[in-house]
């Protein structure tokens, strides 16, 4: 995409706006839904949630990328300047400001709005998520989240990213002992809602700092594995089997 077909900075605002609210207000309200569908079961709920946020997630994407580049995250933001600041494509440093101010006021907005739409008082979350183990599975999820990003964008599939983003975050809401949340936008929004998907806001300022050190490590490997963009797939493996045959 060219310079000048890039849409109106205002435009590419209320999109991560809108865009960062209503994936919140799925996670959240999904999470409100699956607690009362399913009371007694809470591996039931989280299926009921992660499935929600799955398609969610790919929908928003496929809708709003055209648009902003359907961040919804500021470490994807950062990332996006990151991996383009010597060639001018990415965001530039004010833009990852701004981005990243309106996704978190989306976020919260998406909290509110959920928690009005099933009648839940809006105050700040109680569930304590404060661990070790959560924290190192925030870094985990962080960095594999940009690392499924940049190496689809950087080897010119950028078309795959929706579905294998929805994909990704549906198997991390289960591999990780966090369930993934991978966005600070998202993590400071699910503060202003005392449910099933809430984390108080001692929890998420630990949580932020783990998708920081995520976002390190992942631009790190992203560089390792995939050092140009515009790369092409790796070529298929040989069939040792049938080489040693021959």
């Amino acid at each position: 995409m060219s310079n000048s077909d890039v849409p109106p900075l205002a435009r590419r605002l209320l999109a991560e706006f809108l865009g960062s609210g209503v994936l919140v207000a799925i996670v959240v309200g999904s999470g409100i839904a699956a607690q009362r569908l399913s009371p007694n079961d809470v591996g039931l709920q989280l299926l009921q949630n992660s499935l929600a946020t799955v398609f969610g997630l790919a929908v928003l994407i496929l809708v709003l990328g055209p648009v902003s580049g359907a961040h919804f995250n500021p470490v994807v933001s950062i990332a996006d300047w990151h991996f383009g600041r010597r060639s001018r494509s990415g965001l530039t440093g004010s833009g990852v400001a701004v981005y990243s101010i309106v996704q978190v006021a989306g976020g919260i907005a998406g909290a509110v709005l959920a928690n009005l739409m099933f009648e839940v008082p809006i105050a700040l979350s109680t569930r304590d998520r404060m661990s070790v183990a959560h924290l190192l599975a925030e870094v985990v999820a962080t960095s594999g989240l940009l690392i499924v990003i940049f190496a689809l964008v950087r080897t010119g599939r950028a078309n795959l990213v929706a579905p294998a983003v929805g994909a990704y975050i549906g198997c991390a809401y289960w591999f990780t002992s966090s369930t993934s949340f991978a966005n600070p936008a998202v993590t400071i929004g699910r503060v202003f809602s005392d449910t099933f998907a809430g984390i108080d806001p001692t929890s998420s300022l630990a949580f932020v700092a783990a998708q920081l050190v995520g976002l390190v490590i992942g631009v790190v490997l992203i560089h390792a594995l995939w050092p140009t963009a515009n790369q092409l797939p790796a070529p298929t493996p040989i069939n040792l089997e049938h080489a040693e045959s021959d």
